[in-house]
């Protein structure tokens, strides 16, 4: 026997198992100072003889942060000193198996990934991933063996009761014997429990995964010396992950491939704060567009899954369905959504081959993991562009039928359609050369330009509710009344504040008032169905205009769409009798085939020429039917949700008015590429107007949360200014006996320290033990009376999610289909929506990695704000304390007696000290530039920042809670750090409660030398603001003080051509400024801001004149372009990444 263990089939045989010390501290070299030098590692990357250079240093990160930099600009040192010659050097020859990364070749420390063939080692060097687990995620690879010569021999890891080699799912039992490690997998075998396998005398409670810290335990694949990482080649993460995408497409790729690419720039060019003109704004944005096109194009056409068992079934409406489960689904990469094109293919030798393209009308749910795709009839194809083989023909086959009578050998192929794509192209195409297209306001309000309204003369209706919707409360009035007067209008609607009842209000009366249509989108069907019967119940005339391919999807608005309208049109005979021959044959003659088309469109157009509202996706806006329709009037609702090119479809078809409602404090567009979303693509155009002056209006009574539920979200997020439209008894039900800590306020944090696992899919988490406490509280609310669909599972990773319910089915105590109809969904599933009862399961637990995107606070405040009666977070609150943002949520719970310890049934107050976070709550850092940039431009803008006016002319209050009229604020928190798919989007709406963090209370006390008439947000030092919430103190002035810094230093900005100006004074131009020069800025702690805020003085800033160029309106002269662009030169700039959604954190 080699070592402390030897191979044997199936599972590892040791002198004693307790050798194995699980704990054991994977050692790792401190950061090294050198970076690739462009000659190391010429020799083939693939597993081939390789040379390396003795010396070279080791560093690598799974940790993406594709800020790609070439090769040849590494510095060439090793070990922080320069390199000699290539002669002067040393050459080994590399074995076969030395690491694909760094080199090593320590036969213990080198795993072999058996789907590429290529050797990895346990290497980590001063990062969070070691080179085997780095790789492994990256490429999509489950199964490697360990070499020949390691103690272990050529192991295949496999599970020893089923075989599956999936290490991300494998683990380790000690038998009880002590003579031997059993390797088992996560699900089924180890949760199968004890029961069955008493014959082998295991203990499976003890099963522990194989891989921790993201690294092979190191008895199983050992850590190379710290004398081998010092040898090591040095590759830079960034180089590592373009290294693995190019072995994507040739997998003998080398570095000197990367080297040939690497002078390369294929960064796209990052989107502006303003645009000199519309075609300079389609050339920033087309491109970007185009680069998330192909992306999305390459994910669904590489997505092709096969050996699928299919279910058929027959619809209502005589059309086959296919039911099959995807496992794909799980990796996260492509979302699948009901509507979504597929192609199924049969590739069996039963029958001749087959294949037939359908619609996705049921997706995976607590029920079932099937996909179920209707298939489209025969001749039913529709005008559009498709990915992949086949794309423009339907259920075309050798034999003329569907297969029913086989189940097996199945393929299914996402079908890719450009539409949205091109129809975001043709938008911004459109704004560039159709005068008409938006007015000339718009136009430049668009692009950035400072342009002064001309007053709207509106007859103000003498009551603002309207027919069958609740009355309105004093924000929701003024709400209304400000955008029936303005040409562009931003509704903020933080969580349950009934932003939806406000916008079906605005509607009404902008189609009351202006006799024209009103075109009425959002992003998703979901939300345009919502808005639309809400429109329907006021008695306006609603259309629901939706994609041929969801014409058979039902919704709650189903009789309002166009198709049924037409359907259900008496007036036209021969229409309804073709409609009637056609459900009775299933097709027509190719002649009765053009004269249907033709009656109906006919129809469809007289449909809707005579309706007041038209309701639409933001992407339907740009279908052929509406083509020639011209809509003075726009509201885009959930618009914080859409990329800037997405909501241009809808606002070029003519409009004069328009209405952007929704919340950036809360989850922004999803963007696949990390490149589109870093340039600023997953940006929406409503927080981009924010960042430029155009305050939104916000709406301020919540009627969602009990109290105590809205207090850290109004205080954190929204400055204090929520106030609660339901009062505690409200929100109270006394019948329900659940062990909250404190009765009166139903919430608790339960410290649950269990340790965090990457998922069956490499790319996501889970937490055994949370997941286990999730079913033991869902338990006690069916116990005391709670209904399941009361009830709402919220975390963040998909690996949780499919976990949790798995557990919920094996150990709760009520039947099974109890559980399936509690409703387990991701943070984004949730958004916009609500549940009496919320549990929300952190996951994350470690003691290096970190937090990853749980640390967006967009996305922590949506999970807390879903729930109306009560909220249990389980997570670990030495871990999660790290962070600033939960920290502050910690204390919150700590100081009002709701962080609890313990077993559910007897819960103790939690007396854990919490984690020192590493930085400071920085608040809204990022976008300080921008704020500044707003607040010098507001005096001179019409509904600007400071522009802006409370009742009788009042300017409105800032930063407590605001009066009838207010604005919400121009900026307020957004992340600097955030690591999220949906990553970082501009907005803002945050100051810091008094009491977070007590270094900002009686502040003016620890700087007397704060001169007292210097400006504050809005208001003179001094100056109290209104009652009700806290005052903003790291907004405006901060940003000051490094606006300042930016534009006195290194003279790079000139000042109207002025000469040296006094600090403070402002007067800079963000024209032509990218989103990515607003992420560059110092990385400072409150403290040193607010001092170096007092040390600059600033003084009123000086107003900036317009600018523009192009359009203009009628009566004014055309605004043109009279500003510098402001340097970008910050020595102590720090750029922040966008992470890949489905990478693991």
């Amino acid at each position: 026997m080699e070592g402390a263990f030897t191979h044997a089939p199936n599972h590892l045989v040791g002198d004693s198992a307790s050798a194995i010390n699980e704990g054991d501290d994977i050692s790792t070299l401190d950061a090294g100072e050198s970076a690739l030098d462009s000659e190391y590692g010429r020799g083939n990357l693939n597993g081939g003889p390789r040379r390396r250079r003795i010396g070279d240093d080791d560093e690598a990160d799974v940790d993406d942060d594709e800020d790609a930099e070439s090769l040849a600009s590494q510095a060439q040192h090793v070990n922080g000193k320069p390199t000699g010659k290539a002669g002067e050097e040393e050459e080994v020859e590399l074995p076969a198996h030395a690491c694909a990364y760094c080199g090593i070749h320590n036969p213990g420390a080198v795993v072999k990934c058996l789907s590429c063939s290529k050797w990895f080692c346990s290497a980590r060097g001063n990062t969070s991933s070691s080179h085997i687990i780095n790789h492994l995620v990256r490429a999509r690879h489950k199964e490697v063996q360990l070499h020949p010569s390691s103690p272990l021999g050529d192991t295949t890891l496999e599970c020893y009761n089923c075989g599956t080699k999936n290490v991300f799912l494998l683990g380790f039992i000690p038998a009880k014997s002590d003579t031997v490690v059993v390797l088992l997998c996560r699900q089924p075998c180890a949760a199968m429990g004890q029961g069955s396998n008493k014959d082998m005398n295991w203990d499976t409670s003890k099963w522990q995964p194989l891989i921790e810290d993201r690294s092979f335990l190191p008895w199983l694949v050992s850590q190379p010396t710290d004398q081998e990482q010092m040898r090591a080649r040095h590759l830079p993460p960034q180089v590592i992950a373009r290294l693995e995408e190019m072995w994507k497409d040739n997998t003998s790729a080398t570095i000197q491939d990367l080297e040939k690419s690497a002078g390369v720039d294929d960064e796209p060019a990052p989107v502006l704060l303003r645009y000199d003109d519309a075609y300079q704004y389609q050339n920033v944005f087309g491109p970007l567009v185009k680069i998330e096109a192909d992306y999305d194009r390459k994910l669904k056409e590489s997505q092709s899954q096969d050996n699928l068992v299919v279910r058929w079934d027959f619809g209502l409406n005589n059309k086959h369905l296919a039911s099959f489960v995807l496992p794909k689904l799980e990796l996260g990469d492509v979302k699948l959504a009901v509507g979504d094109e597929m192609r199924l293919r049969y590739t069996g030798e039963l029958r001749p081959h087959w294949e037939g393209v359908g619609y996705v009308i049921k997706i995976p749910n607590n029920q079932s993991d099937e996909v179920t795709l209707e298939l489209r009839a025969r001749g039913g194809n529709e005008n559009g562009h498709h990915g992949g083989k086949g794309g423009g023909n339907n259920n075309h086959n050798s034999s003329g039928s569907v297969p029913t009578e086989c189940t097996h050998n199945f393929t299914a192929d996402y079908v890719w359609k450009a539409t949205s794509f091109d129809r975001m192209q043709h938008a911004m195409k459109t704004f560039a050369i159709d005068e008409m297209s938006v007015s000339g306001y718009i136009f430049h309000r668009l692009l950035g330009h400072e342009v002064a309204a001309a007053p709207m003369k509106v007859n103000m209706p003498r009551k603002f509710s309207v027919p069958n919707l609740p009355d309105l409360n004093g924000s929701q009035i003024n709400a209304v009344k400000s955008v029936l007067q303005k040409p562009l209008s931003l509704i903020q609607g933080p969580p349950g504040t009934g932003k939806t009842v406000t916008s079906a209000t605005i509607i009404y009366h902008l189609s009351k008032l202006n006799g024209g249509q009103v075109l009425v989108c959002a992003p998703s069907n979901v939300a345009v169905d919502q808005l639309c019967e809400r429109v329907h119940r006021t008695g306006l005339k609603c259309v629901r205009v939706t994609a041929k391919s969801r014409e058979d999807v039902d919704s709650p608005v189903s009789f309002l769409s166009l198709h049924r309208q037409v359907q259900m049109n008496d007036t036209n005979t021969e229409l309804n009798k073709l409609n009637q021959l056609k459900a009775e044959l299933g097709e027509l003659s190719s002649q009765d085939e053009k004269k249907f088309k033709t009656l109906t469109r006919a129809a469809e157009r007289e449909i809707l020429s005579n309706a007041d509202v038209i309701c639409c996706t933001c992407v339907g806006a740009g279908d052929p039917r509406l083509a020639k329709f011209k809509f003075r009037t726009v509201l885009i609702d959930e618009s914080t949700q859409s990329a800037e090119p997405e909501c241009m479809i809808p606002l070029v078809l003519g409009c004069k008015q328009v209405v952007l409602v929704g919340d950036h404090q809360q989850l922004g567009p999803v963007i696949m590429n990390k490149k589109a979303a870093k340039a600023g693509l997953n940006q929406s155009l409503f927080e981009r107007l924010v960042i430029l002056g155009c305050a939104p209006i916000r709406l301020q009574v919540q009627y969602r949360m009990h109290p105590c539920l809205s207090e850290f979200p109004s205080n954190m997020f929204y400055e204090g200014s929520l106030q609660n439209g339901v009062t505690m008894q409200e929100r109270i039900l006394k019948h329900i006996d659940f062990p909250w800590p404190v009765q009166d306020n139903p919430m608790m944090f339960w410290s649950n320290l269990g340790t965090e696992e990457i998922s069956a899919s490499g790319t996501s988490y889970l937490n055994r033990t949370e997941a286990q406490n999730v079913e033991k509280i869902v338990t006690r609310f069916f116990k005391a009376g709670v209904k399941p669909e009361s009830i709402g599972i919220i975390t963040p990773y998909e690996g949780q999610r499919s976990y949790a319910v798995q557990c919920l089915q094996q150990a709760g105590s009520f039947k099974k289909e109890t559980y399936k109809e509690i409703e387990v969904a991701s943070v984004d599933a949730f958004q916009g929506r609500e549940k009496d009862y919320i549990i929300l399961s952190c996951v994350r637990s470690n003691d290096h990695q970190g937090i990853g995107f749980l640390s967006d606070p967009r996305r922590l405040n949506v999970a807390l704000t879903r729930a109306k009666f009560g909220c249990v977070i389980l997570g670990n609150p030495k871990v999660l304390s790290k962070h600033p943002l939960w920290h502050y949520l910690l204390l919150h719970f700590k100081e009002r007696n709701t962080l609890v310890e313990g077993p559910l049934s007897n819960l103790q107050v939690s007396l854990l000290q919490f984690s020192r976070p590493k930085t400071s709550y920085r608040g809204p850092q990022r976008y300080q530039m921008a704020s500044q940039h707003a607040s010098q431009m507001a005096p001179s803008l019409p509904g600007g920042a400071r522009g802006a006016s409370g009742p009788n002319g009042a300017p409105p209050s800032r930063g407590g809670a605001p009066g009838p009229a207010q604005d919400g604020s121009v900026v307020g928190y957004i992340p600097d750090d955030v690591s999220s798919v949906h990553s970082s989007a501009l907005g803002g709406g945050a100051a810091l409660p008094t009491q977070y963090p007590p270094m900002f209370q009686n502040f003016q006390d620890a700087w007397p030398q704060l001169p007292p008439g210097a400006q504050r947000n809005g208001l003179p030092m001094g100056t109290a603001p209104r009652p009700g919430g806290p005052q903003s103190i790291a907004g405006d002035s901060v940003a000051a003080s490094e606006l300042t810094d930016a534009t006195t230093s290194g003279g790079g900005a000139a000042i109207h051509g002025a000469g040296h100006q006094q600090p403070g004074q402002g007067g800079v131009s963000l024209a032509g400024l990218s989103i990515q020069d607003l992420n560059k800025q110092a990385s400072l702690s409150q403290s040193d801001k607010l001092r170096r805020y007092v040390e600059g003085q600033p003084t009123p800033a000086q107003q900036l004149p317009p600018i523009g160029a192009g359009r203009h309106q009628a009566g004014q002269q055309p605004v043109t372009a009279n500003r510098s662009m402001l340097g970008g030169n910050d020595d102590d700039a720090k750029s922040v990444s966008t992470a890949f959604a489905s990478q693991v954190d």
